[in-house]
Formats: C-alpha cells, structure tokens, sequence
C-alpha cells in the first residue's frame, strides 16, 4: 500500500481577519494545510498542539507582535519564518531576515509572489544536507537543525543568515558553491543582491568557527567562483 505525502502544514498568523480569510482558501486551494492564529499569543497555542512546516507571520499584531513570536520560535527549532508587513523599509526587512526570517514579503501583495516565496523558502531548507550532526574536523560540529555549532566543546549559536549560507555549503559539502547562489539561498528578497551580503556573513562565520579566521580551514573562499566548506579529511562521515 502506498501513501500520500504529507501535506506541507503552514501557521499564519495575522490579525487582519479579512486577509486571513482570503490567504486560507488560496493557499488550501494549492494543496497546504493550513493553520490559522490572530496574534503572538494565539500562535504559541497552535504551536502546543503540533509543529507546521513554515510560519508566515505578520510584523505588528496586537498583545505579542510577530518579531517577538519568531524570537520565540527560534529559540525552540529552527522554523522557516517568512514575514509579511506594511512597513517597506530597507532596515526592517535587512533587520528581519538577519534574526529571524528566512524571507519578507511586502504588503500589500499578490498571492502568486507569496506563493513563489513559500516555494522557494521550502526548496532552500529542503537542501539534502545530512541529518543530524556533521563532524567537520577535531574541533568543529555543525548542528544545522538546531541552528548551532560545537567549537571546541563550546556551543556557538548561528543566526537565521549564518544557518542559510551554512545549509547551501553543506548541501555541496567539498564543492564550490558559488557567491550568485549563496546570495540567492540568503537573500532572495533583494532587490539588488549585493555580494557584501555574503562577504560580511562569510566573515562572522569563520569568526564563529574557524580557530584562526584570517586563515581559516573549513570555510575556504575560491577566488573568482565562491566558498566551500571543507569536511578534514581525518574525520569520518557521522553514523
């Protein structure tokens, strides 16, 4: 006998009822299980009866606002987070995807961007990177799925950018990965992708893992094409 996979199971969460209404139905007519809440507070009941695949949350709401609510959430799993909001301003949307989104989306829309959004978002986390732990070397764990490294027995926590970049790198662990798809995977919503992005990211990452960031030896740059990210090759692949 066989199965039906699944349905991707999404949380929104959004005091605008009248949005909430239209946003169920298009996103049920393509197939998503959806569930609904109109605040903070509500959303982290929903979430007390079972975990979704995504989280699309708006910015202002009343009693418990949608960046305290992702804070939240991250501090529990690493859940996609993608942002709805008014407010179009470089800086919040920079802000956001830096702690916590995964991507932002502008209101007012139209549902087939959103729908392109939560698409590419899923293909992103979807990346085939090993379950689990990855040992990189004697000194060096990736926990991806908890958002967090162990850097010579020391837990080190990695922001939403950091773990987006690092999912791109382990998906192709020992293969270049180029600067063009690193910007893609971390910044889809950008209007002009700037290369800086990647660079300043890249730049926290070896001063996050790396024992000496000036020469590091897992997060290798290849000049001209992109990064990789190094497996040593002492280290064996995780049972």
């Amino acid at each position: 006998m066989t199965f039906a996979p699944r349905p991707v199971r999404i949380l929104l969460v959004d005091d605008d009822a009248n949005l909430l209404v239209v946003l169920v139905d298009q996103l049920r007519d393509d197939g998503f299980d959806v569930v609904t809440a109109r605040d903070g507070l509500e959303a982290l009941r929903r979430l007390e009866q079972g975990w979704p695949d995504l989280l699309i949350v708006d910015l202002m709401m009343p009693r418990m606002d949608g960046l305290t609510l992702a804070r939240q959430v991250k501090e529990r799993a690493d859940l996609p987070v993608i942002v709805l909001s008014a407010i179009d301003s470089g800086d919040s949307k920079a802000g956001a995807l830096e702690e916590v989104a995964e991507d932002y989306v502008t209101k007012p829309f139209h549902y087939p961007e959103l729908r392109a959004r939560i698409h590419r978002v899923l293909r992103r986390v979807g990346d085939q990177v090993p379950s689990g732990a990855i040992p990189l070397g004697p000194g060096l764990i990736l926990d991806l799925q908890k958002r967090r490294a162990i850097v010579a027995g020391r837990v080190v926590s990695l922001t939403p950018a950091e773990s987006r970049l690092l999912y791109a790198l382990a998906a192709n662990l020992d293969r270049i990965v180029t600067t063009e798809t690193l910007l893609a995977r971390g910044w889809s919503d950008a209007e002009v992708p700037d290369p800086s992005y990647v660079w300043v990211t890249m730049r926290r990452l070896r001063q996050k893992l790396e024992a000496d960031p000036d020469h590091p030896v897992y997060l290798e740059t290849i000049r001209g094409q992109g990064y990789r990210l190094r497996r040593l090759a002492e280290v064996g692949q995780p049972g």
